[in-house]
Formats: structure tokens, C-alpha cells, sequence
């Protein structure tokens, strides 16, 4: 286990974010690149008490922007309502090693229903600690035309 030696600021998840996290919805993660320009990722998301658990492999961008630079944004639609989603900003205050997928396989099972296929010693969970979190949901209807 690693830590970015970052002082957790404690934030509670807010309900209606944490129902969105908690089911099975796409997560949006957008990281820093080293010159500071955003890089946007679809991705599974779990959970861990108050923090968000993110899997990949250590050497996706995804993994490097995060082991250089901590802060992070996430925003999760649901997919049963496109018009209900929430934000989320936080911090990566630890990465785990997660070469049996100890982490990854929970979060491959809530989407897929199974255990995930790809497994290695490049494996690795980051925690995100959330430091601000807000849902909302529009009052339009989804009909595409």
C-alpha cells in the first residue's frame, strides 16, 4: 500500500450520491496530465465506506495521472434516469496493490455479475477520498426522438 501522504479531510458521501455509486452506473473520471490539461475515462466505480474505489492497470494513463498528480473529478449518471446524476471531487489518499483483484472483483460482479478476467501483478485499486460531492436530478423526461 501507498499513500500520497495527503492529510484526509473527512467528508461524509452524501445519500443520493452514494445510491448513484452503489448501483450499477457508469462513472466518469477525469485526471490531471502532466502539463494540467483534463483527460476524461469511463470506468466501474466501488465503494468503500465514504471513499470511492477505482481499479485499473498500473500502467494505464489513468494510473500514472494519478500517481502524479492525486486530484481527481468524477461525475456518475444513472441509467435508468440520464436526468439524475452527481459530481464528485477528490483526492487519491492511497493506492493498493490488487493483483488477485481482492478489490476489482466485487465491482466487476455488481456490473457484470462475474468475477473480472483480467488479473496480474499490474493490478491496482485507488482510494479516492471525496471532498465535495452533489447530486441532481432535472425534471425533463428521457424520450429520444
Amino acid at each position: 500500500m501507498k499513500t500520497h501522504g495527503v492529510a484526509r479531510r473527512p467528508t461524509r458521501l452524501p445519500g443520493d450520491v452514494r445510491e448513484l455509486l452503489d448501483a450499477p452506473n457508469y462513472v466518469h473520471l477525469s485526471t490531471l496530465r502532466a502539463d494540467g490539461s483534463p483527460r476524461s475515462w469511463v470506468v466501474w466505480a466501488g465503494l468503500e465506506g465514504d471513499d470511492i474505489l477505482i481499479c485499473t492497470t498500473d500502467f494505464s494513463w489513468k494510473a500514472k495521472d494519478m500517481r502524479r498528480d492525486p486530484r481527481v473529478a468524477l461525475s456518475v449518471v444513472d441509467l435508468e434516469n440520464p436526468y439524475r446524476m452527481a459530481a464528485v471531487q477528490g483526492r487519491v489518499v492511497e493506492v493498493r496493490d490488487d493483483e488477485g483483484c481482492r478489490y476489482m472483483d466485487p465491482i466487476s460482479f455488481k456490473y457484470t455479475g462475474a468475477p473480472f478476467p483480467s488479473r496480474g501483478a499490474d493490478r491496482v485499486c485507488f482510494v479516492i477520498a471525496v471532498e465535495k460531492a452533489r447530486q441532481t436530478t432535472l425534471s425533463f423526461v428521457h424520450r429520444p426522438a
